[in-house]
């Protein structure tokens, strides 16, 4: 007679195998599974064929694969290496994992890199981890790099709703509807004829979000109720930071607009990013591992929740302890802490706000504009650590390589950034930098200020729907003469747009100048500072700045920032500061003037904030000692 103890043991047994990793070379193919996904990658290509949740197929069709835009010393690159070797690194277990071998062989079009490509399955996970390793040694054709990017095409007969936020989540248009729809004044951008979402346009800026505001975005089921989403468990690997806006999913522009999902650790949007390395230059990074994680269960905005909280978590396991890879270094991180207190201010930042970064310091590159500093906003050639100081501005940097670095932090509420030079990061020693404190520059107390210093325009009229394609065109009808502001009496949440085109027709020709202005009373003239935070602009743009009719100067020649026209609400922050002699104002109403010039029509500027300071001698002397 059986042993009911015995069958119970064996059921147990069975169920923990099943829940193991399993991998095996199929030929041509990989396969990974657990209990729930499987995954297919092509050895051929390093990329991955098939991935499907408990039998269901994600991707049938189509691919995840790498993808790039740069070019070498050899002419333009726009892909990786081929593979050389391939290996099952990790046979399974408690987790699987296969290698991509893809050494530079001098092939036309590609990359100058040696990379190698990871795809990892854990037992229990529900999705697949992907990282990329890259290495450029001396003697290499130097290179650059425009967009880089993990590239997933989800099937179009599953996946039909995409969810960036908890206000761009909706049905999507079919393939059919983006093939039959109008053209507009993007190759990306077209007016809808048929379906669902008839007369409204589509675009792929629209989706474009911050990776650390939306560290899951992805499409879901609306039928099966399942979620196929992009989740990066860190900022590391992200060029620019956690300010930098980039796409993550939309229609594919190609005919048929199948579902497009993106993982863009490198963009060329918004300001861009800089990743430039010359022939005699040793570099070497890891991005990711990143999870292409599935969910099921729940509407669209349900699973998109569950994959925040699956996000959440991956945070707080990095840097995984299974990644063994010297690059990656996950034994050697150290933690770096501190308080930093932000003194001088009428209030204080924005609880939850303040951000705090290890960063590199600033360099110098060049790129087919010339000569160019780069700064951590444009910066992907290094990693950067970032995290939000606590309410008490408490830091926790937990996982730092060791290395020398500058100190940064920024918040809401506060104009400017701080930062501190020589941050050495020791191997084998936690860092604590004690106290930090933080006094922004200001010449004096406030007058009057437009805006809040956040690093977007979302706050201006308009701005609270951004991502909505051609509000460019319906300033010129909500401001016919420009905007015309009082200070006292205007308010400018409806008075201030959150973007100042030139002035165009409804088919976008150039009409002439944009020019702003700015009322304010003064109860007696003093030396004042202007003070003017940018977060879009157009290259060649040029700010004019006059105050009473008396020229203050101009921004200079501003360097490319695409937001407008991408419909976005920020990109790189630019500031600046005009001295106002007390001689250029007068008693009672001076107007402050803000002139765009331009001849085409995606020219057009975005204010974070404005803020007019009374010059206080006592304090710049202070200063001075």
């Amino acid at each position: 007679m059986p042993n009911p103890f015995q069958a119970l043991l064996a059921t147990a047994l069975l169920a923990t195998a099943s829940a193991e990793v399993r991998v095996r070379d199929e030929g041509r193919t990989y396969l990974l599974e657990n209990d729930r996904i499987s995954a297919r990658i092509d050895k051929s290509r390093a990329t991955v064929v098939s991935l499907s949740r408990d039998g269901q197929e994600l991707i049938r069709g189509g691919t995840g694969y790498w993808s790039l835009s740069g070019g070498s010393e050899n002419g333009r690159a726009q892909g990786f290496p081929r593979p050389a070797t391939t290996e099952i690194s990790i046979a399974g277990g408690k987790l699987g994992e296969v290698v991509l071998n893809c050494p530079y062989q001098g092939a036309a079009g590609t990359l100058p890199v040696n990379a190698s490509f990871h795809y990892t399955l854990l037992d229990g996970a529900e999705g697949l981890h992907i990282r990329g390793r890259f290495e450029h040694a001396p003697g290499m054709p130097g290179f650059s790099v425009g967009e880089a990017r993990f590239v997933v095409k989800p099937d179009p007969r599953v996946f039909d709703w995409l969810t960036i936020d908890a206000d761009r989540s909706r049905k999507m248009p079919t393939g059919d509807d983006w093939d039959n729809a109008s053209p507009l004044n993007l190759k990306e951008a077209r007016r809808l004829t048929t379906g669902i979402h008839k007369g409204q346009p589509e675009h792929k800026y629209g989706y474009s979000a911050l990776f650390s505001e939306s560290p899951a975005y992805g499409w879901s089921s609306s039928e099966k109720q399942i979620g196929l989403w992009m989740v990066n468990p860190s900022l590391e690997y992200i060029a620019g930071g956690p300010t930098k806006p980039e796409l993550t999913g939309h229609l594919d522009v190609n005919p048929g607009g199948r579902p497009v999902l993106l993982n863009m650790w490198h963009g060329s949007h918004y300001g861009g990013s800089s990743l430039a390395v010359k022939t005699d230059e040793a570099w070497a990074k890891v991005i990711g591992p990143f999870l292409l994680h599935t969910n099921q269960g729940g509407d669209a905005l349900e699973l998109w929740n569950k994959a925040m909280k699956t996000a959440a978590a991956e945070n707080l396991k990095w840097p995984y302890a299974w990644v063994e890879d010297p690059l990656y270094a996950a034994g050697s991180r150290l933690p770096v802490t501190g308080r930093i207190t932000v003194k001088d201010l009428p209030g204080s930042p924005s609880p939850g706000t303040l951000w705090i970064g290890l960063t590199s310091p600033d360099y110098e590159s060049r790129s087919r504009r010339g000569g160019e500093t780069v700064g951590w906003q444009r910066d992907g050639k290094h990693y950067q650590y970032w995290a939000k100081a606590g309410a008490d501005g408490r830091f926790r940097l937990g996982s730092v390589r060791p290395g020398t670095y500058v100190l940064r932090a920024f918040a809401k509420g506060v104009l400017g950034e701080f930062q501190r030079s020589e941050i050495v990061v020791s191997r084998g020693h936690p860092l604590d930098l004690g106290k930090v404190e933080w006094q922004p520059a200001r010449s004096g107390p406030t007058v009057w200020e437009i805006g809040v210093p956040d690093r977007d325009s979302r706050e201006f009229r308009n701005g609270g729907y951004y991502w909505q394609w051609g509000q460019y065109f319906k300033y010129q009808k909500e401001f016919p003469d420009g905007v015309d502001f009082t200070v006292g009496s205007s308010d400018w949440r409806k008075d201030w747009n959150f973007c100042q085109p030139l002035r165009l027709d409804d088919k976008g020709r150039v009409l002439g100048d944009s020019i702003w202005k700015l009322r304010f009373n003064l109860e007696e003239p003093a030396d004042h500072v202007l003070r003017i935070a940018l977060c879009g602009h157009r290259e060649g743009d040029r700010l004019h700045v006059s105050i009473n009719g008396n020229n203050l100067g101009d921004s200079g020649r501003l360097r490319e920032n695409g937001v407008m026209h991408r419909d976005g609400h920020r990109g790189l922050l630019t500031e600046l500061g005009f001295p106002i002699p007390a001689g250029d104002l007068q008693e009672g109403e001076n107007v402050l003037e803000l002139r765009l010039s331009g001849r085409v029509w995606h020219q057009g500027l975005l204010y974070d904030y404005l803020r007019l300071e009374r010059v206080d001698n006592s304090r710049a002397q202070a200063d001075r000692s």
